[in-house]
This record gives C-alpha cells, structure tokens and sequence, in this order.
C-alpha cells in the first residue's frame, strides 16, 4: 500500500535523528522539524500520512502544535511522545485530538506498531489495494501489458474494481502522459451512442446544433476505455471494429476520416465467450479487444486484501469531511474478513461510510459496520443502532432502524442525551462542527423533533 512521509518535530538532535533511522529503515519516508513553527510550514508543504511529536519543545510545545495541526489539519493524526512524568499532560491532548501518545522511553517495535496503527494510507479513488498473493500476481501481469500497445479485456463481477484497474494499466503505460477517457457503453441510449463514440457534424441530425468531438478523438494520443463492452448493439460493433482495424474514425455525418492514435481497454462483467456463442457479441470483435485478457477476482476470493482496502476507504472518507481518521478494531477487521461480499468493493465501500456515520468515537467497532449477518440482539445498546430501551419492559424488542439517514439522526440524537445535551462536547464525540450539529439539530425540529 503506498504511504505518505511522516512528519517528526523533535527539538532534541540524537532522538530526531534516532526516530528518522528507525522509521526509514522500517519503509517509510520521513521529513523533519525542530520545533512547532517549522512544522506547520513543513505540513503547508507536504502531505503527510502522521505527525510525530515530542510534547516539551520551545518556543511552541507539542500541544500548542497540536492544536494548530487540528484546526488546518484535523484529519491528521497526531502522536505525541511525552516522558512519565507529564503523562497527565498527554491524556489531557487525547481528549484535544491527538491519536495516541508514547511515553518515553519506547523500543522501536511500539514506535513501528504506533505508526501502522495510525498512518494515513496515500490512496485516492483510482488507486489500486493488493497486499493478496492472488491479486499481487494480477498486478504484476498488468504492469507487464501496460507497457505493450495491446488491447486488454477485463473482465469480472460488478463492483470488483475493473475500471480502477483500466486506469491502472494506463497510468503505467507509456501513454501516461496521454488521456485517459471512459465511456460506460450501457449508460448511454443506444440512439446516442454513435455518436458519443465517432462524434458528428453540425446538422448530421436533428438537434445537432453544433460539431461534436467523439470518444476516439478525445483520446488520441492516450487510452479509451469501453466499460461493459458486452452492452454495446450489435450493429454499432460492427462500425466498432472497423475503427479499430483502420486506426480512424469518421463522424456521424462527415466527409473524411480522422485518423486516430489510442490504445483500447474494455471490460465486461459476463461471460464473453457465452456472448459469443449466444450471438450477442461479434466474435471478430472479440478477438480484436480480446489480445490480453485480464480477470478479476471478486473480494471474497482475495480475503487479504479486505481490511487494507477497508483502512484505506476509511481514510480517503473521512479526510473528505474533514475528521479524525478512526481506526479498525480487531473485532471489527474480522468481521469484515468474514462477511460474503457479495457486492464486491462497492458494498465495502458502502459499509466503511455507513460506519463513519455510526461511530462516535475513534474506533470502528463491529455494530458499526451494520452487516446483516449481526444479529441485532447482539449489538450493545451503546451502538445506538436500535432505538433506546431505557426504561421500557425488559421484553419490549427494539425497533431496528434501516435507512441510513434515520441512523444517523438516531445516533446524534442518542449522543446528544448522553452528552447531557452539551452540543460541544455531543459535536466532539460524533467528530462534526458544532454547525452542522446545529443544522442537523434545525432540521430535525423542522421534522417534529423536539428538544427534551
């Protein structure tokens, strides 16, 4: 998984310089700072995945910085290292922002399970996660073809990551440089697709006011994707074909053609060759898109990778909306590793969210994950997923609440009444400005809640 550098500010030279060999030789990327101030300017420069800081510095210690980080920075996490004696001082920041805190002196092993505990991965939507052997192999291969002009033809279940993978093969080809340009073949009406894919003249039909630049051309110099190929009409692959033997293109209601300079990826989530053998997809086509061909594993069959691709979801997510990046209990982890995933990435996707929603507080728990395979008598009432039975009849059963957005008012709500009805202190714990508990709270009172 790639990483981002860690930020050590550490005014005492031997320990900056101790950290910096542990860390370093441990993988990871490193950038220094002597004190508070010169840390912020080093955070205003770089991205950074944690920030390692000593809490006794001059002129600005590790508190004030971590304050700062967590009003510019608040996705952040930030580790203090404190000695014994100032501990009371390091639970005190905890309850400020930090992550976690070290006391000195550490061995380098709780300095290393610290960081992998808490390092924000370097991942973006396009990144691709394997630490599976399974799928470390796949990835192997597809750098491999990424660097010939062959057509590959990917191919797995919805939801398994085959665009991702497309962009993947690009990015490491030698038209990196180059665009890279998708078109979903079964999101566009059949009536729009020609000319989606060639483009067309002004005046080639009614309503084409003006000139219109396809696909092809978009992708000249680069990559074209053609997701979910098998949903492409008969009568359009055979112009499909042409194309791609001539290398030119000629739009809908022109003259010449273009000539055209791209590498062509497609993915599929059915079976190809019982396309063909149906009669719904050309078997010259085939063939022609068909040179490398690339399959997915869907995620049960790569269990490896499911926690990875769950931490990295997590921090993508809530660095978005701009919070502390919790962490995966160990419960939590197994959970997810056991679950079916039948919905593939997506449907991990969709639970990492749901759990952001649902946890209060730094850690993601299993009730969190809201799986169905939990059954719900087994989750705590602290979860807040069921409604409260406080003061009701020891048989009265729950009410499971379904729908995400009646989750989330739930549990605000809970959290609200176990804060006391504190705002500030309900907003830290459920990781949200005080002004979007107070929008939240207005909408909910425009709904006919009412405050007790």
């Amino acid at each position: 998984m790639p990483l981002l550098p860690i930020l050590i500010v550490e005014d005492d030279n031997d320990l900056r310089e101790a950290l910096t060999d542990t860390l370093e030789l441990a993988g990871y990327e490193v950038l220094t700072a002597e004190e508070g101030e010169a840390g912020l300017a080093r955070l205003a420069q770089h991205r950074v995945g944690l920030v390692l800081s000593d809490v006794q510095m001059q002129p600005m210690d590790g508190e004030t910085l971590l304050r700062r980080v967590k009003v510019d920075h608040p996705h952040i996490p930030v580790v203090l290292m404190t000695a014994y004696g100032v501990i009371e001082k390091a639970v005190a920041a905890l309850h400020a922002g930090a992550a976690h805190y070290l006391p000195k002196p550490f061995e380098p092993d709780i300095l290393l399970a610290t960081v992998a505990k808490y390092m924000l991965p370097a991942v973006d939507d396009d990144a691709v996660i394997a630490e599976d052997p399974g799928m470390l192999q796949l990835l192997e291969m597809a750098q491999r073809v990424a660097q010939s002009e062959a057509a590959v033809m990917i191919t797995g279940e919805s939801g398994t990551g085959k665009e991702v993978m497309a962009r993947y093969i690009h990015r490491h080809s030698r038209r990196a440089n180059g665009p890279f340009v998708a078109i979903n073949c079964a999101a566009i009406p059949e009536q729009l697709l020609e000319s989606t894919l060639f483009g067309h003249e002004r005046g080639a039909f009614t309503g084409a006011a003006a000139q219109h630049i396809g696909k092809f051309e978009q992708a000249d110099g680069g990559t074209l994707l053609l997701d979910e190929i098998s949903e492409m009409p008969l009568e359009l692959q055979a112009k499909l074909l042409r194309v791609l033997q001539e290398r030119e293109v000629e739009r809908v209601g022109g003259k010449k053609p273009i000539g055209i300079d791209i590498r062509v990826l497609s993915t599929s989530n059915r079976d190809m060759q019982a396309e063909v053998a149906a009669n719904r997809f050309r078997e010259d086509l085939y063939y022609r898109l068909n040179v490398f061909p690339l399959a997915l594993p869907a995620l049960r069959e790569r269990r490896h990778d499911i926690v990875p691709l769950a931490r990295a979801m997590l921090g993508r997510h809530a660095t978005a909306s701009k919070r502390r990046v919790p962490t995966l209990t160990q419960a939590a982890a197994d959970t997810l590793t056991q679950h079916s995933w039948d919905g593939n990435i997506r449907e991990l996707e969709n639970v990492i969210q749901r759990a952001l929603i649902l946890a209060p507080g730094d850690e993601i728990e299993p009730q969190h994950l809201f799986l169905p395979q939990i059954k719900r008598q087994e989750l705590p009432l602290a979860a807040n997923i069921a409604a409260p039975v406080a003061a009701v009849a020891e048989t009265q059963v729950p009410t499971a609440v379904t729908d995400i957005k009646s989750l989330e008012r739930q549990h605000i709500l809970d959290t609200l009444k176990s804060s006391g009805g504190v705002r500030k202190l309900a907003a830290e714990k459920l990781g949200m400005s005080e002004r979007t508990l107070r929008y939240k709270l207005q909408q909910y009172r425009e709904e006919g809640w009412r405050e007790e």
